[in-house]
């Protein structure tokens, strides 16, 4: 792109709709309480592959800074996850085609960078609990003599591998899906592999 990720109206539009996406698919996740999903960061993996790391990095990030001023604030720390999955896809995507084969080992790497970030934030933030589906196998692990840092670490892989490998994969049935036409007015190369 010229300029800045962030350089026209329409990427800016682009990039604040991501951030609701984020928003609602992982409000609506965690309200029914869905095992080993999150699909809260769609939009960021979205807003990645479509105006780059940058972009994508700021739409995460701002998505967990939002979120926690309306749910906990405590949670706002957890935006360095969003952040570097925005880096790290955005990276992907500049170097090969983000197509499903791109997409699915994208996601497995974020299953583990993700919890390697965020596992820490987790212990020091709220002693390994955070509510999430994972908060059992926390528990059971703890209990039978794990460390914390394994206890909470070992759940939060699993869950992940199923939810990022996900997000990618719908990321790129959604990019397939927007009009050629709205990619070239926010001056980004498709990445979606038509």
């Amino acid at each position: 792109m010229n300029g800045s990720a962030l350089g026209n109206t329409r990427a800016m539009v682009f990039a604040s709709m991501g951030i609701v996406i984020n928003i609602v698919l992982g409000t609506i996740v965690q309200t029914f309480q869905i095992p080993l999903l999150f699909l809260d960061t769609i939009g960021t993996i979205l807003v990645s592959v479509v105006l780059g790391p940058f972009a994508g990095a700021l739409t995460g990030g701002l998505t967990n800074v939002i979120q926690s001023m309306i749910t906990n604030p405590k949670d706002i720390p957890f935006a360095v996850v969003s952040i570097a999955i925005g880096l790290i896809v955005g990276f992907v995507a500049k170097k090969r085609k983000f197509d499903f084969k791109t997409a699915f080992g994208t996601g497995l790497i974020l299953a583990v960078v993700a919890p390697l970030i965020g596992t820490p934030i987790a212990v020091f933030v709220y002693g390994g609990l955070t509510g999430g589906g994972t908060d059992l196998i926390f528990a059971w692990m703890l209990a039978s003599g794990s460390k914390i840092f394994t206890a909470a670490f070992i759940p939060r892989v699993a869950g992940n591998i199923i939810d990022k490998i996900a997000s990618c994969l719908i990321v790129v049935l959604l990019i397939k899906r927007i009009p050629n036409h709205l990619l070239d007015n926010m001056n980004v190369q498709d990445q979606s592999g038509r």
